[in-house]
């Protein structure tokens, strides 16, 4: 078997779920080799970054080549056959559709003081996009980033990704941010891309919040910025989980698991909870069968022997238990339908729930309308997937008159003497009694 399924009512089984992700936690070569490139794009600049650029990416590039050409992103557009622009049109507009309907909205109301309070959202000023290029061009990565952004209204768009050997950007990918109002992006890639915008260089705008997936250096590099600089959920490579009883189909199933295993950064993790010994027998021979024919296949083999994590539950609720303790980005439930919804309810820290058997992962990364930046490595369990809101800030409102001021003061003096602060309790009391 590729892996052998472990119980989850084993205390043993709790730990190996846990282990990679305090291991990563701890890692103190990938930290100080964070600290030591930042510290070099803080202090200087665009030259760090090309230096870094030429190192990591084998590309070398002069700082007036960091930018794209706004011509070049236009006509990237000529690029795609029809069929592809038709998909991004399509992708755009199942992802526009579902964040209008999240789009936060002012309101005004009147407090038990009768005081006017409310909210106001605002769009951040700068939004720095980190789109992976490594080893796929992440087209749909710039939908998933770019459109709520938009709908968020904010003004200043910045996108950096990595160069292709030859210094290009995917035309691909640059179709993409042209069809998504995208005109500036720069041709930097990893620690030294989420650096650039964070601090600013000559080259370089300095961004107030970065969003974007990357790898465990990436990732590190925001972890670390964070405080100076905005971040969005640390999203990390992709992650899978599968909740199968004995109606799901194998092949699906294993298809499913060989899909998320592809992207190719060999850290993806895949995981199957099922309650049935047969099912995770043929899904075994299915995941040997499939991998076969597809064009990742050694990719994909390092991540089943590596990141391949089966657990047998005794019954849908422990293997509930097991998904929220996993907390995995993507979670698709291939589970007889009559226990779709009790399952939704038990399950509450998922990236995205993908219901049924006719709903692969593959529906939510490009298509479904949902951001597919969602939360990896555990972070499910306090991080919730990217949307509209991330992109604003909220502004409490708050308005009293004498009279609310004056029915107020009970509670202000009272809280004024607990806290030993009679400078607070002055300030209003100086309104109250004139």
């Amino acid at each position: 078997m590729i892996s052998k399924p472990c119980s989850f009512s084993d205390p043993r089984t709790v730990a190996r779920l846990t282990q990679e992700r305090e291991q990563a936690l701890s890692s103190s070569d990938v930290s100080q080799t964070v600290s030591d490139i930042l510290s070099a794009i803080r202090s200087k600049g665009d030259h760090a970054v090309l230096e870094f650029t030429a190192k990591f990416d084998k590309v070398r590039l002069k700082a007036s080549e960091l930018k794209v050409d706004p011509a070049e992103i236009k006509a990237s557009i000529k690029t795609l056959t029809p069929a592809r622009r038709k998909a991004i049109r399509a992708s755009i507009a199942g992802v526009k559709d579902f964040h209008k309907k999240t789009l936060p909205k002012a309101w005004r109301a009147k407090n038990p003081d009768g005081a006017t309070v409310g909210e106001n959202f605002y769009p951040i000023e700068t939004a720095g996009l980190y789109i992976p290029g490594g080893q796929v061009p992440l087209v749909s990565t710039v939908i998933m980033t770019a459109i709520p952004a938009k709908l968020a209204g904010v003004p200043n768009l910045i996108v950096c990704t990595p160069p292709q050997a030859d210094g290009s950007v995917d035309p691909g990918l640059l179709a993409a941010l042209h069809l998504c109002g995208i005109t500036e992006v720069y041709k930097v890639g990893g620690v030294q891309a989420v650096g650039a915008m964070a601090y600013g260089t000559k080259t370089i705008p300095r961004v107030d919040k970065l969003f974007g997936p990357g790898n465990a250096f990436v990732m590190e590099a925001k972890r670390q910025l964070f405080g100076q600089v905005g971040i969005d959920l640390l999203p990390g490579p992709s992650e899978v989980l599968i909740v199968a009883d004995s109606s799901a189909k194998p092949a699906y199933v294993a298809a499913d698991l060989l899909a998320q295993a592809e992207h190719g950064t060999g850290k993806e993790k895949v995981y199957l909870v099922s309650t049935s010994d047969t099912l995770i027998k043929k899904v075994d021979a299915e995941l040997l069968k499939q991998t076969e024919t597809l064009s990742h296949a050694e990719q994909i083999r390092y991540v089943l022997k590596n990141h391949y994590t089966v657990v047998k539950a005794a019954n849908l609720d422990q293997a509930a238990d097991a998904a929220n303790l996993i907390a995995a980005e993507h979670l698709e439930l291939h589970v007889s339908p009559k226990q779709e919804q009790r399952m939704v309810k038990r399950i509450t820290t998922a990236g995205a729930i993908l219901i049924g058997e006719n709903t692969p992962t593959v529906l939510g990364d490009f298509i479904a309308g949902p951001s597919h930046t969602l939360p990896t490595d555990r972070t499910g369990r306090f991080f919730s997937g990217l949307q509209v809101w991330d992109f604003m800030r909220r502004t409490s409102i708050v308005k009293y008159d004498n009279r609310s001021a004056a029915k107020a003061w009970p509670v202000v003096k009272a809280f004024g003497e607990m806290e030993r602060l009679d400078a607070h309790s002055r300030s209003l009391q100086l309104r109250v009694e004139g």
